[in-house]
């Protein structure tokens, strides 16, 4: 049994930290929202604390999902942060996908203080983390990822060790970046397919049986279908997402064109009042734009 400690308890953070309980291991636990940590800590064991700090204090490794790039500075390095509770070599992974320029600078930070840090974002949506089936993208020292792998094992079932700092992050965001615009390829697909009178079921099946198939259109079309939106990635996470890929394109002298178009339609989205739903609900601008509805039965006119 290992001392480990699990900060940001939302629809990713919360199953994974229940997954580290279930294992066998001393878990505390942290959230923004205190009634989270004390309800898992109630429900499936585990120990609420009141700071990122005193989770460092308790732990030997430390694993945070958290919504952005400053909220995770803020629990590494801020006035409660885990860096005021750690011992030299407590090992950070921060399994949320942020600035890999930003995470490198807290990597170099806690380094200078003897504390070891990964970048280990993840991919699997809720079901992955509810399932144990995240698959982590790592970077750091390849040693320290070495004696963390076990505890990311609970968690997930491909670990991928990507090189240095960054690098985990990089691939992340290599990944979304696909998944943002072939979202928005689906998005016109069906749309223009529907409104042109074919329906929709028989173009996911022509689809499924083609070139274009693809793995994210098989699982995300029929909650479409059903006008099913309830979150598993939300459209302000990915957003967010598409917006560290420029940046990152941006640093690395890359051109993303695609990229910037499919931000904007994200962006659009969200301000159209879909930002929490999941990201499948986005069709909603194209829908509303064509004046028709992708749904089961048939396209119709939006009312």
């Amino acid at each position: 049994m290992a001392r480990l400690g699990f900060l940001g308890l939302g629809i990713m953070g919360a199953p994974m930290a229940r997954h580290l309980i279930e294992a066998g291991h001393d878990v505390a636990l942290w959230s923004h929202n205190s009634l989270k940590a004390a309800r898992l800590s109630e429900s499936a064991g585990g120990v609420a604390c009141a700071t990122p700090e005193e989770v460092a204090q308790r732990s030997e490794y430390v694993f945070l999902c958290v919504g952005d790039t400053h909220m995770s500075r803020q629990v590494i390095l801020g006035s409660n942060g885990l860096i005021r509770g750690a011992s030299q070599g407590l090992v950070i992974a921060d399994c949320s996908t942020v600035s890999p320029a930003a995470s490198r600078a807290v990597s170099s930070e806690l380094s200078a203080q003897g504390i070891h840090f990964l970048d280990a974002p993840c991919t699997g949506s809720r079901g992955g983390a509810e399932g144990g089936t995240l698959t982590f993208m790592v970077g750091g020292d390849p040693a320290v990822f070495a004696r963390t792998r076990p505890y990311f094992e609970p968690m997930g079932k491909s670990l991928y060790y990507c090189g240095g700092p960054g690098h985990g992050l990089q691939a992340k965001l290599s990944q979304n970046l696909i998944l943002g615009n072939l979202l928005n390829a689906f998005n016109e697909s069906l749309v223009m397919s529907t409104k042109g009178g074919v329906d929709p079921e028989l173009m996911l099946d022509i689809l499924n049986n083609s070139a274009a198939r693809s793995g994210l259109v098989s699982m995300k079309a029929p909650a479409v279908f059903r006008r099913d939106f309830s979150t598993n990635f939300s459209v302000k996470w990915l957003e967010k997402d598409m917006g560290l890929m420029l940046e990152s394109a941006a640093e690395l002298g890359v051109p993303a064109p695609l990229t910037t178009l499919s931000r904007k339609l994200f962006q659009e989205a969200i301000e159209k009042g879909y930002g929490e739903d999941d990201i499948c609900g986005s069709i909603r601008v194209l829908e509303e734009l064509a004046g028709c509805q992708v749904t089961a039965s048939a396209s119709k006119e939006v009312q």
